[in-house]
């Protein structure tokens, strides 16, 4: 069945969560549907972070259900588990392995179960081979596949990373301010890139810069004090008077 038939991935129901009597997320109601990009936006405290902390089960909430592909309840889940489940994520600053090229950095991620000593020794086959050139057109490293990765520019870095997720072959990826730090080219392209990506997966991309928000083309949830506080096209939530005044006022 394509992604693209439109069928709900992911449900948060009523979600909250407090750190030290502060209500980071205040009963956070939100549908991410299969084959969706969506762009999450919002001032700093919003609760962005943290609600992506909550689908990968890196905190629990105190209140609500976080339903994956159907009527799995993330919130009974540990990270590995969600993990397996088919979630990935991406922070902020890349984590990749530097001392290692850039087709060794894919290869590593594609097989998980493998030490790092067994995986760099280890062949691929045909479908292996073939999902890795894939990753790298993707990721607009073909031409530096050999490359160490701490040679990489920041920019590329943050696409190996993107593509380390990929050959994980997960069903949702988290994207957290994927163009910090980038120079205007590579922001465009990044774009382009997540595009690519999510013809074939979902995709939450949490992002400050409203240009490249309005490159990706997607529907945009603006969260404020922990609660959606606008959802619709990037015009619509633009013009939100809440919006302007909580954010992009500011």
């Amino acid at each position: 069945m394509s992604l693209k038939e439109r069928k709900p991935l992911l449900y948060l129901d009523g979600v909250s969560v407090s750190f030290d009597g502060f209500k980071a997320i205040n009963n956070l109601s939100m549908v991410i549907e299969k084959g969706e990009m969506r762009a999450i936006i919002g001032p700093n405290g919003a609760g962005k972070t943290t609600m992506m902390d909550i689908i990968t089960g890196k905190t629990r909430p105190d209140e609500g259900s976080v339903f994956f592909e159907g009527d799995t309840d993330l919130t009974k889940h540990d990270e590995a588990a969600i993990a397996n489940l088919g979630i990935g994520r991406k922070f902020q600053k890349p984590t990749v392995f530097e001392s290692h090229t850039v087709m060794d950095n894919l290869v590593l991620s594609m097989t998980g179960k493998r030490g790092v000593f067994s995986t760099l020794f280890h062949k691929e086959d045909g479908q292996e081979r073939n999902s890795i050139a894939d990753i790298l057109e993707i990721i607009r490293l073909e031409h530096r596949k050999d490359a160490l990765a701490a040679d990489l520019s920041h920019g590329q870095k943050q696409w190996l990373e993107i593509g380390m997720l990929l050959a994980q072959d997960p069903k949702l990826l988290l994207v957290d301010e994927p163009v910090a730090g980038m120079t205007d080219a590579e922001t465009v392209e990044t774009a382009k890139l997540l595009r690519e990506i999510s013809r074939n997966h979902s995709v939450i991309v949490v992002e400050h810069d409203m240009s490249f928000i309005r490159d990706l083309d997607v529907k945009v949830t603006c969260l404020a004090e922990g609660a959606v506080l606008s959802e619709g096209s990037l015009a619509h939530v633009a013009a939100d008077p809440k919006v302007i005044e909580s954010y992009l006022g500011r």
